[in-house]
């Protein structure tokens, strides 16, 4: 277990991997730790330092007062990335993590090596559903949303198994105050222009039952970038590293081998 001061904030960083290998970074969903990447971790190609850490308001990092802007957890991921002296990185960003990884590329390109997009887009649903949602969480509580929130990020087949319970478990212990943070992040964030701007090699990858980003939105971010990879997981949802890990793999490590240790 690994605590980093960023930004003021004290974030839980876990590395595995290779210490003296090309870093990869990994940033996480809403609603979710770093365990989202657990079983993805083992499937990746040798000589790669891969470094994990909650999000501000998630898992074992701190949970400062909101709300919190995209700028707030880029900076928070910038610091990330200087605290621990990794030079450019290959970053992957899930959902909310996609957005700071857009949003990071843009105001810090020296930082960013390539840039993996997954079940993200530069606008990821409309200011009045997230304040809708706010207000529903403030007054019923985070509880109240596990099963719609399940519902969009698994397929059918998964959403079905026991597994899917536990990931309902880590959702409802997620700090209120850090996923309404964080929602309130992502209701005001739109990349759409920094992101039509960004030229560095760029892979989005899609599950093709994603209740949360469908993966229209996400091909549609890919074709701003020139020359992006776009990608789509039959069958998996909102999470494809946790549904089907393998096929998330053989998307990823292709693309890690060509760019990650450039």
């Amino acid at each position: 277990m690994q605590a980093l001061d960023a930004n003021g904030v004290t974030l839980h960083v876990k590395e595995a991997g290779d210490p003296n290998g090309a870093p990869v970074v990994f940033a996480n969903s809403l609603g979710t730790d770093l365990r989202l990447w657990d079983a993805l971790i083992p499937l990746l190609p040798s000589g790669l330092r891969l470094i994990r850490y909650d999000k501000r308001g998630h898992g074992l990092s701190a949970c400062p007062d909101g709300p919190y802007s995209i700028d707030d957890l880029t900076q928070d991921a910038n610091a990330v990335i200087d605290g621990l002296e990794l030079g450019p990185v290959t970053f992957v960003g899930l959902s909310i993590g996609g957005l700071i990884g857009q949003n990071l590329s843009a105001r810090r390109p020296d930082l960013v090596r390539a840039l993996v997009l997954s079940n993200t887009a530069t606008r990821m649903g409309d200011t009045v559903t997230w304040v809708d949602r706010i207000a529903a969480i403030n007054s019923d509580g985070l509880s109240s949303m596990e099963g719609a929130i399940l519902d969009r990020w698994f397929g059918p087949t998964f959403r079905n198994t026991p597994e899917a319970a536990l990931w309902g478990a880590m959702l409802t212990r997620t700090p209120q105050a850090g996923y309404v943070g964080c929602c309130a992040a992502i209701a005001t964030a739109d990349l759409t222009e920094q992101t039509r701007a960004l030229r560095l090699p760029t892979l989005a990858i899609a599950g093709s039952h994603d209740g949360a980003c469908p993966p229209d939105l996400v091909a549609a971010t890919a074709a701003q970038i020139p020359g992006a990879q776009f990608h789509l997981i039959e069958g998996a949802g909102h999470l494809p590293c946790i549904e089907n890990p393998s096929a998330y793999a053989a998307i990823l490590n292709p693309f890690l081998k060509e760019h990650a240790y450039a």
